[in-house]
């Protein structure tokens, strides 16, 4: 038995949602695209916001010790991770947060290795820093991405590459990335100088029996050169309070991060951000485990239905409410497939050359909906991809 509302779509074109704006222009379309999830929050995050509300004032606040220590507790207890209070450095948001570390740790022309495909706006923030884009492309591994580490290593020391951001849990390929994974990712910066920076705002949402390690839980000897970037927003629906934190137990790491986050005016976040963060933190955890039940259950369905029904290839995540859909064995150019996704299957979904070249043929599915909505969108792909 539930106890929140997983099944009622919310009414986003009243807030202007950027997910749901194409259903103005056609009510027919579905949108499964951006990160967002299409369910309600629970109810104490609401009511916190609208007690915030009748307060009727809205100037600067500066973050409360309950919110450090909420962020202090979730860490510990979820990704066993212990950090003091000095580690936490809030920041609106973890793209700009690989801004400021990209601004704290290179300089202008030095090389930035990702792996692609990945979050678009990684490699963006690397060109507009005017860094040396450095791409290791993951290799689909039967059905599932992993690091090639010897070309990855060789690319490292061919490239003198200085930063290296990784995305773990992946996004768009939803790998939960192994412990000895991560160790050998580490390994191979601490041996040739690198900074790593690790995106971990997914960290939340390991399915399937499928464990987070994050990168400080790991050796606390990887603090000297490694931080972790993160956020409740993806998890608990909270993106638009723009909040996120920076995990850096390094003081000369710290001081670099937050002297650029200051050059760059990035060092205020929202009072809502402070507000729903810590809420989300400290009263989130049985909606969540709700939220994931519903994704694994969402996620079947739509590997299911497509493996049995379609040629299109499921990429099952391990993580993340986030699918890659390969639609290769079609035999239809890219651009054509994104037309018959939009304009006859009536649905939103990303694009996957934004993710980078090994895109092509690919788009990806947010499940984070209501399950009949999510059935709807899978008979509409059935019929414009059939099986045969």
């Amino acid at each position: 038995m539930t106890k929140y509302n997983f099944t009622d779509v919310p009414e986003r074109l009243k807030t202007n949602a950027i997910k749901w704006q194409k259903v103005k222009e056609d009510p027919e379309i579905i949108p499964l695209w951006i990160a967002d999830i299409d369910f309600q929050v629970f109810p104490e995050m609401t009511k916190a916001l609208e007690e915030f509300a009748k307060t009727s004032v809205f100037g600067y606040d500066a973050p409360k010790e309950s919110l450090y220590q909420a962020i202090q507790s979730w860490e510990k207890k979820q990704h066993q991770v212990t950090i003091d209070k000095e580690d936490i450095v809030l920041i609106e948001g973890v793209v700009p947060a690989i801004s400021v570390a990209l601004n704290a740790f290179t300089n202008k022309g030095d090389a930035v290795l990702i792996n692609t495909p990945v979050y678009p706006p990684f490699a963006r923030s690397v060109k507009l820093a005017e860094r040396l884009l450095v791409t290791n492309s993951l290799v689909d591994q039967d059905g599932h991405f992993e690091i090639d580490f010897e070309r990855l290593e060789k690319e490292l020391v061919d490239n003198q590459v200085k930063l290296y951001i990784f995305c773990s849990p992946h996004n768009p390929g939803g790998r939960v990335w192994t412990k000895e994974e991560i160790i050998k990712v580490a390994e191979l910066c601490r041996k040739h100088g690198v900074y790593l920076v690790s995106d971990e705002i997914h960290q939340d949402l390991a399915l399937f029996g499928n464990e987070h390690h994050s990168l400080l839980s790991v050796d606390p000897d990887y603090q000297d050169f490694a931080l972790v970037l993160t956020s409740a927003t993806k998890t608990f629906n909270i993106a638009g309070t723009k909040n996120s934190f920076a995990l850096i137990p390094n003081a000369k790491l710290r001081k670099a991060f937050k002297d650029a986050q200051l050059v760059n005016n990035q060092h205020e976040v929202s009072t809502l951000g402070f507000l729903a963060t810590e809420i989300a933190l400290r009263d989130g955890k049985a909606w969540l485990d709700e939220l994931k039940t519903v994704l694994e259950m969402n996620i079947n369905l739509l590997t299911q239905t497509l493996r049995t029904k379609t040629k299109i290839k499921v990429m099952k995540p391990e993580g993340t409410y986030l699918v890659w859909l390969d639609f290769s064995d079609y035999g239809i150019d890219h651009n054509e497939l994104g037309r018959m996704i939009q304009e006859d299957a009536k649905l939103i979904l990303n694009d996957g050359l934004t993710f980078g070249k090994e895109g092509e043929y690919h788009f990806r599915l947010n499940t984070a909906t209501p399950t009949h909505l999510l059935e709807k969108a899978l008979n509409r792909l059935v019929k414009v991809f059939p099986k045969i």
